[in-house]
């Protein structure tokens, strides 16, 4: 009797020590995801750039310098308040931009530059990560703020690219005020168009690429983009731009292209571009960063790097990108003297830079 009472004593004693060690895993997971949670919080950033090129300190009186600075300052906290407060990567960026085209410092909306034909033509796109939905324009001449109708074109239409007269009428069915030619007008903009048409005039040809290269090169500053995070982990990107100075028979550069001048995707990351469209459409900038992250396992920096200071200039162009990852990292790569450009990231933390070695 003894004996089986010991048997039964003993079968009881581990029957509830392997009940404690079931459930003794189960316990500790659950703390562990729970401080996890605790301590993981949502991440959230934003980066502009204002446009690259031969931007130089000697060139650049301290006030015009200063004006920059607290304007890309404005532009980049409004989009940053939104992102802090919950909105949308997509609010953050359209919202950052409107800023910029309503600045007459930006070759953008208000500050757009002059065509050959001393018009104003406006491009402009946008990019979602999350669905990879997206939508642009290309030669408006009567919209205020494109990358608001590049944003309706997306969300309220079956396409994603629409140009001049037909994208108005879109913009006219919309709502949109049509403004009248003469609010894009800046005398320094104007001023421009005619030094490179005098600079054109005394070339050997005005349609030889080489003889034209340094015209077009040093006349495409200031087009404007965004890229941010929202604490939902969604890219969204956009790219607003009065494209070249002096350009010809309804030229379209890379800011209205999808993966050229504006790329997002919640899988890698979101880009805007600025520089010498013809090449970036070419190079397919905004999209190549994002594939050599997806298929080569590489880092946002060391794409754009690939892209921006080997492929681009291999290929004879020239300018940059902003861009922000899945995690919140940051670059803003370019290959010109100068990029107006800033980024804050979720602690508030600013940075704003002009030159090269800032």
């Amino acid at each position: 009797m003894n004996r089986i009472l010991t048997l039964l004593i003993g079968f009881l004693t581990l029957f509830s020590c392997e009940n404690v060690n079931k459930t003794d895993p189960a316990t500790s997971n659950s703390d562990t995801n729970s401080e996890k949670i605790d301590e993981t919080q949502p991440t959230f950033g934003i980066v502009i750039h204002g446009g690259a090129g031969t931007i130089l300190k000697e060139n650049m009186s301290d006030s015009l310098e200063t004006a920059y600075k607290q304007k890309l300052e404005e532009a980049i906290r409004i989009g940053h308040d939104i992102l802090k407060s919950g909105g949308t990567a997509m609010e953050a960026v359209t919202k950052t931009i409107n800023v910029m085209e309503d600045s007459p410092l930006f070759n953008a909306g208000k500050g757009a530059v002059f065509t050959h034909e001393e018009t104003n033509e406006l491009d402009a796109s946008v990019m979602d990560g999350a669905t990879l939905n997206a939508g642009a324009v290309a030669g408006v001449t009567k919209i205020k703020n494109p990358i608001d109708l590049a944003l309706q074109v997306m969300t309220n239409s079956p396409h994603v690219l629409l140009a001049g007269e037909g994208a108005e009428l879109f913009a006219s069915e919309r709502g949109f005020e049509m403004m009248d030619p003469s609010y894009f007008y800046t005398e320094n903009r104007f001023q421009a168009l005619q030094k490179v048409k005098q600079k054109e005039a005394t070339s050997v040809s005005s349609l030889n690429l080489q003889a034209y290269d340094p015209f077009i090169k040093n006349s495409k500053f200031g087009t404007v983009g965004c890229a941010a995070l929202d604490k939902n982990g969604n890219l969204a990107a956009g790219t607003s731009t009065g494209g070249m100075t002096n350009k010809r028979w309804n030229r379209i550069g890379d800011a209205p292209i999808i993966g050229a001048g504006t790329y997002a995707n919640n899988a890698t990351c979101a880009v805007s571009s600025t520089g010498w469209g013809e090449y970036f459409i070419r190079a397919m900038v905004a999209h190549d960063i994002s594939a050599m992250m997806e298929y080569k396992g590489v880092t946002l920096e060391e794409a754009a790097v690939e892209v921006i200071q080997t492929k681009v200039p291999e290929l004879g162009g020239n300018g940059g990108i902003v861009a922000i990852d899945t995690n919140g990292n940051v670059t803003m790569e370019f290959n010109t003297a100068g990029m107006y450009r800033a980024h804050m990231n979720a602690e508030g933390k600013l940075v704003v830079g002009i030159y090269g070695e800032e």
